[in-house]
């Protein structure tokens, strides 16, 4: 069996799990600050953040890390002196940022605590988006 295909397999399956949790938790982020007056409501919200946050989000990204980095060890560590896999790295480090980011946010609505509007989760929500298209045109035609 080729080791290889293996890992990217495993890597592309916890990127997609990932890339699901960023893009649909600023999503309940919305529903729940345009709810923060219905305490029935939003006690459902927490708990539906917690649970893709902790048992979906968080697993999948330590995942995408591990078999990211079993990825660069097979094709060797010279790669990350190309300039494409600096920028990955960089951009896929972003995405690790703005997932802990959502997590203080995540602590916040636990604490009843909610600073912005659902305007500035609409806003928030495109940011792995365009992380995301970046990072797949660097991976496939590594123009630099």
């Amino acid at each position: 069996m080729n080791t290889y295909l293996l890992f990217k397999s495993l890597h592309l399956i916890a990127v997609i799990s990932w890339m699901a949790g960023l893009l649909y938790l600023p999503r309940i982020f919305v529903y729940h600050s345009e709810n923060n007056d219905k305490p029935l409501v939003t006690e459902v919200f927490k708990v539906m953040e917690k649970k893709l946050f902790f048992y979906i989000m968080t697993p999948a990204m330590t995942f995408s890390w591990i078999f990211g980095l079993i990825l660069i060890h097979e094709i060797g560590f010279q790669q990350l002196s190309q300039k494409w896999m600096i920028l990955k790295l960089i951009f896929v480090t972003s995405l690790t940022l703005y997932h802990f980011y959502l997590g203080k946010i995540l602590g916040q609505f636990k604490q009843d605590i909610n600073n912005h509007s659902s305007k500035y989760y609409r806003y928030i929500n495109e940011i792995p988006t365009l992380l995301l298209i970046l990072i797949i045109f660097i991976v496939i035609f590594k123009p630099i």
